[in-house]
C-alpha cells in the first residue's frame, strides 16, 4: 500500500490549480458576483507570522463555498509595499529598498502559494509599482482640482537626532521611540487632505452598511461629531474676545476660568502685558516636547500656568474670570481655548481642585462631584435657565446667546485635515510643481507617473527636506502651465495612500487608461465583505471611505461606501 503523503498531495493540487488558473475570475454577467477582500500586508524580511493566514485562512473558506455555490468569486492578493520599515533596513544596510520588497514579496507569496489560498494570482498587486502609483498619483491630482489638497504651515513632531517627522504614534513620553531624543515641534509646510469636508458623510453613511458595532463606534468616535456653540468671552478691559467651542452652552453659568493652549496666539500679542510672561514662554518649551496624544489622551497630571495681567468676563453672569495656560488644551481642536466647568467635566475638575479654583455646579443632583451626566438634573445656579432640563437649558442657552450675539450653534468635529506629507524616500513622489509665477501647478496627467528615482544616499536631511530634495535632476522641471523653469515637490505620500484604493485596483489591475475600467468597477465593485485586523478599523478604513467618496463625486466609482460588510479580528 503506498504511503499517505500529504506534502505531495498538496503540492500535485496547488501545481494544478497554477497551471489551470483554477481561481482565475472574470467579469460574467451570468452569474452572481462575490468579492471577499482581505487585507494586503507589509512584505517584512520575516515573512509571514500567524495574524496573515489566520484571517486569510477564515475568508478563503468563505470564497471556496461562494465559488461552489454557483457564485463569482473575485479574491486576490497584493502588496502594501511603501513605507519606512523598507526605508530604514535600506539605510542600515546600504540595499535599495525596492531590492529588499522584492525579495521580500517572492517569500511571501511563496508562502501564500503552499498554504493553497485560493487567490487569483493574475490580479496581484504591489503599491511601488509604478504602473500602480500612477494611479495614486492621479486620485491626489482629483482631490487638489476639487480643492481637496492644499499645503498648509502646522506643526509636525520632529526628532532632531533622525532628521524625520514622527506621527504622534511615534513619540513615547516626549521622546522618538526610534532613537530617545527628545522630540520637538516644528512648524513645517505640509500637504494636507480635506477629509474634514466628509466627516458628515462618514458618519451618515455607515447607517448604510453592515460594519459591526464596535468597527462603527470606532469610525464615529474619531470623527467625534458633536453640537454645540461657539461663545464669545471678552478679554477684561481689552477689545479682544476668546472664542470657545462647546457643547454644553447651558453650563456657562457653572465657568470658574478658562484655558487656552500653550500655542495661543494671544500670549504673544499680549506678551508685554503678561506679567509672568518667562514663566508661561518655559511652560511653552515643555509643552512642545509633548505628542499631541499624550497631552490629550494621557495627560493624568494636569500642568498649568495662570496668566497674571490678562482676565475673561463670563458673557452670561457678567463676572470675573481667571485665564490660565495648559496643554491639555489643543490649538488644533476648536479654538484653543476652553471654559472650564469643574462641577460638570472630569478635567476641569481635577485641574480646578489641584489649583484651588472655585467649583459651581448648575445642575442639581445627589452624586459626589464631578456629575458628568447632567441629563438626570435640572438646572440650578444658572439665573433664567433654572429649572430646565438639561435638553431644554441647552437650547435655550443656545437661543439667548444668538439674540444677544454672544456667539452662534455649531457642529464641530474632533477629526482634523489628514497630514499628507512625509519627508521620506520610499513613497509616492507628490505630483505637483512649484512655479515663482504660478505658484503650485499639477503635474499634468499624461506625465504621470512622475517615478521614484534611484539615489545612493535614502537618509533624511539636516533641513528636514526628503532626500529627493539633494537630486537636481528629480527636483528642476519646467512649469506645466507656463513653461518656466520650476521646482518638483520632494516630500512623498504617507503608506496610507496605496491601501486607500487597492481594492479597486484589484477589479482591473493591468489597466494602463484609467485605475479600472467603468465595466470592471461596475461589475466587481463594492467589496462585499472586508476582513481585516481590529487595529485598522479606525484609521485605514476612514481614509480609504473618504477616497471613494471622492471619487464617487467625479463619477469614476458607482457607490457611495467601498465596503458592504466589514468584520474585524483582535490582535494575535
Amino acid at each position: 500500500m503506498k504511503e499517505y503523503n500529504p506534502n505531495a498531495i498538496e503540492k500535485k493540487w496547488q501545481k494544478i490549480w497554477k497551471e489551470e488558473k483554477t481561481f482565475k475570475s472574470e467579469i460574467d454577467r451570468n452569474k452572481k458576483k462575490f468579492y471577499p477582500l482581505v487585507e494586503f500586508p507589509y512584505p517584512s524580511g520575516q515573512g509571514l507570522h500567524v495574524g496573515h493566514p489566520r484571517p486569510y485562512t477564515a475568508i478563503d473558506v468563505v470564497a471556496r463555498k461562494r465559488r461552489l455555490e454557483g457564485e463569482n468569486v473575485i479574491y486576490t492578493m497584493g502588496w502594501d509595499a511603501f513605507g519606512l520599515p523598507a526605508e530604514n533596513y535600506a539605510i542600515e544596510n546600504k540595499i535599495h529598498p525596492a531590492i529588499i520588497t522584492e525579495k521580500n514579496i517572492d517569500h511571501f507569496r511563496g508562502q501564500m502559494e503552499s498554504i493553497g489560498f485560493s487567490f487569483d494570482w493574475d490580479r496581484e498587486i504591489n503599491t511601488t509599482d509604478p504602473e500602480y502609483y500612477k494611479w495614486t498619483q492621479w486620485i491626489f491630482l482629483q482631490m487638489y482640482k476639487k480643492g481637496l489638497a492644499y499645503k498648509s504651515e502646522t506643526s509636525v513632531n520632529w526628532c532632531p537626532s533622525c532628521l524625520v517627522g514622527l506621527a504622534n504614534e511615534e513619540v513615547v513620553d516626549g521622546k522618538c521611540e526610534r532613537c530617545g531624543a527628545d522630540v520637538e515641534h516644528k512648524l513645517k509646510n505640509q500637504w494636507m487632505l480635506k477629509i474634514t469636508a466628509y466627516a458628515d458623510r462618514l458618519i451618515d453613511d455607515l447607517a448604510d452598511v453592515d460594519f459591526e458595532d464596535r468597527i462603527k463606534t470606532s469610525q464615529i468616535n474619531w470623527i467625534g461629531r458633536s453640537h454645540g456653540a461657539d461663545v464669545n468671552f471678552k478679554i477684561k478691559g481689552k477689545d479682544e474676545k476668546l472664542t470657545v467651542y462647546t457643547t454644553r452652552p447651558d453650563t456657562i453659568f457653572g465657568v470658574s476660568y478658562m484655558v487656552v493652549s500653550p500655542e495661543h496666539p494671544i500670549l504673544k500679542k499680549y506678551k508685554d502685558e503678561i506679567k509672568n510672561y518667562d514663566v508661561i514662554v518655559d511652560y511653552q518649551h515643555q509643552a512642545s516636547l509633548k505628542s499631541d496624544f499624550e497631552r490629550s489622551e494621557l495627560n493624568k497630571d494636569k500642568t498649568g500656568v495662570m496668566i497674571e495681567g490678562l482676565s475673561a468676563i463670563n458673557p452670561l453672569n457678567e463676572k470675573e474670570i481667571p485665564i490660565w495656560v495648559s496643554d491639555y488644551v489643543l490649538m488644533g481642536y476648536g479654538t484653543g481655548a476652553i471654559m472650564a466647568v469643574p462641577a460638570h467635566d472630569e478635567r476641569d475638575f481635577e485641574f480646578a481642585k489641584k489649583f484651588d479654583m472655585p467649583i459651581i455646579p448648575v445642575y442639581d443632583s445627589e452624586e459626589e462631584l464631578p456629575v458628568t451626566d447632567i441629563e438626570k438634573g435640572r438646572s440650578i445656579n444658572s439665573d433664567f435657565l433654572n429649572g430646565l432640563s438639561a435638553s431644554e437649558a441647552k437650547k435655550k442657552a443656545i437661543a439667548y446667546i444668538e439674540e444677544k450675539g454672544l456667539g452662534k450653534a455649531k457642529t464641530n468635529f474632533k477629526l482634523r485635515d489628514w497630514v499628507f506629507s512625509r519627508q521620506r524616500y520610499w513613497g509616492e513622489p507628490i505630483p505637483m510643481v512649484y512655479c515663482e509665477d504660478c505658484g503650485w501647478v499639477p503635474v499634468d496627467e499624461k506625465d504621470l507617473p512622475v517615478k521614484l528615482p534611484e539615489i545612493e544616499s535614502y537618509t533624511p536631511t539636516a533641513t528636514g527636506e526628503s532626500p529627493l530634495a539633494k537630486i537636481d535632476e528629480f527636483v528642476n522641471t519646467t512649469c506645466p502651465h507656463c513653461g518656466k523653469p520650476a521646482k518638483r515637490e520632494t516630500d512623498t505620500m504617507p503608506q496610507w495612500a496605496g491601501s486607500s484604493w487597492y481594492y479597486l485596483r484589484y477589479a482591473d489591475p493591468h489597466n494602463d487608461k484609467a485605475l479600472a475600467s467603468k465595466e470592471a468597477l461596475d461589475y466587481f465593485t463594492p467589496v462585499d465583505w472586508y476582513n481585516g485586523g481590529m487595529e485598522h478599523t479606525t484609521l485605514h478604513l476612514l481614509y480609504s471611505r473618504f477616497w471613494h467618496k471622492v471619487l464617487y463625486d467625479i463619477g469614476v466609482v458607482p457607490t457611495k461606501e467601498p465596503y458592504m460588510k466589514r468584520t474585524s479580528h483582535g490582535m494575535i
